[in-house]
């Protein structure tokens, strides 16, 4: 059964393309938006955002290294930003199966280095699994998978069939921003965050997408994933802040053990989106790792 939501009023297509900034990809499993820079240096990066906030939360991380002379994609999951909605399951499939073709539709036959947001940190994980000869760095910022994330009550609900229709349809923006990953964030940068959030939300199909994503387990634990990269000869870095109330800093000692080969760095003062929170010590941190010959 599909819903509709009276606040979800526009259709993304061809007009809404052609009014959007940045590129636009057909894949597989529809249209994908995205934004590249430097596209003929050697170097890629590819950042990979999280639960519900489009690409743009990765403004200060983007443009820092598009200046430092690095080839940087990101874009917008299936289900957010400006990208399509498919009706099919938000899983980790899906969304692995999204990067891959964006790589293959771009043209990138190299080794990228991956950079993984909360919920992306598994989908960066996992594709590094999946295809470890496409990838030559992974970074993890305070990624989702390590332990078992604690889904509140509100959380609970939404993932009932009907009864979280029904309570999704009912919550506004503030409603909404108060079950994305990355609430805190939103609210003490609202003024570069929520344009761009609410904007998402006019788009039918975004609620739907969320409820999917929260019931095909993209919150659960992907210790596994972990597990494998920590057996592979692969850099991996991983920043975490330790005012993180979304995903537990402590999360942070598990991957640790599991990856025992792990850069870590831990951003005092920083929450969920220590690289939006202190950009001044994390991107020096991270050009010096992408920099690096291993």
């Amino acid at each position: 059964m599909t819903f509709s939501y009276h606040d979800e009023t526009e259709e993304l297509n061809e007009f809404t393309r052609k009014e959007a900034s940045g590129s636009f990809i057909q894949l597989s499993d529809g249209f994908t938006h995205y934004q590249l820079s430097n596209p003929t240096a050697q170097e890629t990066v590819v950042l990979v955002h999280g639960f519900s906030v489009p690409y743009f939360i990765f403004d200060p991380t983007f443009e820092f290294l598009t200046q430092s002379g690095l080839r940087v994609l990101r874009y917008d999951l299936f289900g957010r930003g400006y990208s399509d909605r498919p009706e099919t399951r938000y899983n980790i499939d899906l969304f692995v199966r999204q990067l891959r073709d964006m790589l293959d539709g771009l043209g990138f036959t190299r080794p990228i280095s991956l950079v993984g947001l909360s919920t992306g940190g598994p989908i960066s994980a996992v594709f590094t699994e999946r295809y470890p000869e496409r990838v030559h760095k992974l970074v993890l910022i305070d990624p989702v998978g390590a332990g078992p994330f604690a889904l509140g009550r509100a959380l609970k609900m939404l993932a009932m069939p009907f009864v979280g229709e029904t309570i999704i349809g009912l919550l506004g923006i503030g409603g909404m921003t108060r079950i994305s990953s990355t609430e805190a964030a939103i609210r003490a940068y609202a003024d570069q965050i929520l344009p761009g959030y609410i904007t998402q939300m006019r788009y039918k199909g975004f609620k739907r997408a969320i409820l999917s994503t929260i019931r095909n387990d993209m919150l659960g634990s992907f210790i596994d994933a972990y597990e494998q990269i920590g057996k592979m000869n692969k850099p991996v870095l991983l920043f975490w802040g330790p005012e993180d109330h979304t995903v537990p800093f402590k999360h942070s000692e598990i991957l640790r053990r599991v990856m025992p080969n792990v850069q870590f760095h831990a951003i005092e003062q920083a929450g969920h989106i220590p690289h939006y929170e202190k950009p001044a010590q994390v991107n020096p941190i991270l050009l010096e790792f992408l920099r690096a010959e291993r």
